[in-house]
Order: C-alpha cells, then structure tokens, then sequence
C-alpha cells in the first residue's frame, strides 16, 4: 500500500455524502486537499471540520452542470501548484424519480449527461497528461450499480456511459505508477440515495479511497465499496491487489 501523506488530493462533491466521507479519510492520512463544490457557501462546513488536521486545504467552487463553470474550474487546477495527484470524481446528480418514465423530458439527460459524464470526462483529459508526465496520479470516477429501473434513466444512462468512458481513456493510461479506476459506494443513505437505501454511507470506507491507494499497475477497475466493508485499509488494498478480476 502506498502512503499518500502530503500528496494533492482534488475531491469533487466534497460538501456531503461519499465527498465529505472522503475528504475526512483523507485528511487523517495527511494528505493535502483541493475540496469542490457547487458554491463556496456549502462547503464552509467542511473546511471547519478539516481545519483539525495539519494539511494543507483550498477550494474551489463551479456548478458542473454549466459548462463555463467547469471550463473556468479547470483553467485554475490544470496550472496550480504544486499539481493535483490524486482526483476523486464524486459529484453527481440524480435529477428525478419518473414513475411515468414513458414521459422523461430530454432535460434530464442533458443535465445527467452534463454532470455525470461530461465533467468527469473533461477533468480527467485536463489532468491526467500531467500525472503522465510526472509519473505518478490517480483518477477515481464515482460510478452506480443501478439496473434495470427505468424510473431512473437518465440517471443511469449517464453512469453507465462514465464507465465506457473510463474504461475505454484507461487502455491509454500505461504508465505503471498513473491509474484511472471506478467505484461503485453502493445503495447508501445518503441526500441521493434517500432513507431507505440499505447501507450506512460510513460503510463504504475503505472501498471509496482504495484506488488511490493501490499499487499494482491496473487500470480500467471497478472496486464495489460493499466487497471491502468492515476492512481495514491495509487489508483492503492487499485484497484488491490479490483479486484477479478487472
């Protein structure tokens, strides 16, 4: 397992949910973070709490459904220094529940595709020539098992093309110490998932970080948080590494 103490860490999403979880976690492991939200006001909550922990923070705000937004977020990133290692594409948005999905406007594939895919996509080719170049990096897409509810199709069609997308850039990410995976958290708790998802959001720790923290040359994986629950990290990330499947 490899430390990750004093490394840039870029979570999207950060101000709740898996983000917030993330962020924490990542934070008593000492790394550096860049924290993203739609406006600065909601994530003020965060910076608070992560002003316990002796790291270096900063964050940046862009609503991701405006391609502007993205394009300006991404102008500051792609030239800060010291550069971002590690990315943990987390947002996203689920826009509706249609019990009459026959009538699911085409706004809620817009937005879904927007958000879900289109600033996943763009941040990773803004960011990842530079990890190429440094030789090390992590890009870890935040991706849904959703299946077979056509109440959510928008929702699950736009995931469902984040995965082709990561899968497809990752057969040209060959560089031994730079990857690009996914994750799956798994039905949760959280404002997306609602109150009667089965699964605590605290129970996807360790399976959300363990693509940044795996070390064995593989990209185009799709870690399942609920595999690794109950595991330390260290126990995670050697199972990970010892599992064949891709």
């Amino acid at each position: 397992m490899i430390s990750l103490k004093g490394k840039q860490i870029l979570i999207t999403g950060a101000s709740r949910g898996f983000g917030r979880l993330i962020a924490l976690f990542m934070a008593r492991h000492g790394c550096n973070l860049i924290v993203h939200s739609r406006a600065r006001e909601h994530i003020l909550h965060l910076l608070d709490e992560l002003s316990a922990y002796p790291i270096l923070l900063d964050a940046v705000d862009a609503d991701l459904a405006h391609p502007d937004q993205l394009q300006a977020m991404l102008d500051t990133l792609e030239h800060r220094h010291p550069p971002i290692d590690v990315v943990f594409n987390n947002a996203g948005v689920q826009v509706a529940y249609r019990k009459d999905f026959w009538r699911t406007p085409s706004d809620d594939f817009t937005t879904s595709m927007q958000v879900n895919l289109i600033a996943p996509a763009m941040i990773c080719l803004r960011l990842l020539p530079s990890m190429q170049a440094r030789g090390f990096g992590r890009i870890i897409n935040v991706t849904s098992g959703i299946n077979a509810e056509p109440q959510q199709l928008a929702y699950a069609t736009s995931k469902a093309a984040l995965d082709k997308f990561t899968r497809d850039l990752a057969a040209g990410v060959t560089e031994q110490d730079v990857l690009l995976n996914l994750v799956d958290p798994g039905w949760s708790r959280t404002d997306m998932g609602g109150p009667e998802a089965p699964n605590d959001p605290a129970s996807s720790l360790p399976g959300m970080v363990l693509g940044a923290f795996v070390n064995d040359g593989r990209s185009g994986r799709l870690f399942r948080a609920a595999d690794y629950a109950g595991m330390s990290l260290q126990q995670a990330v050697i199972y990970a590494q010892s599992i064949s499947e891709v």
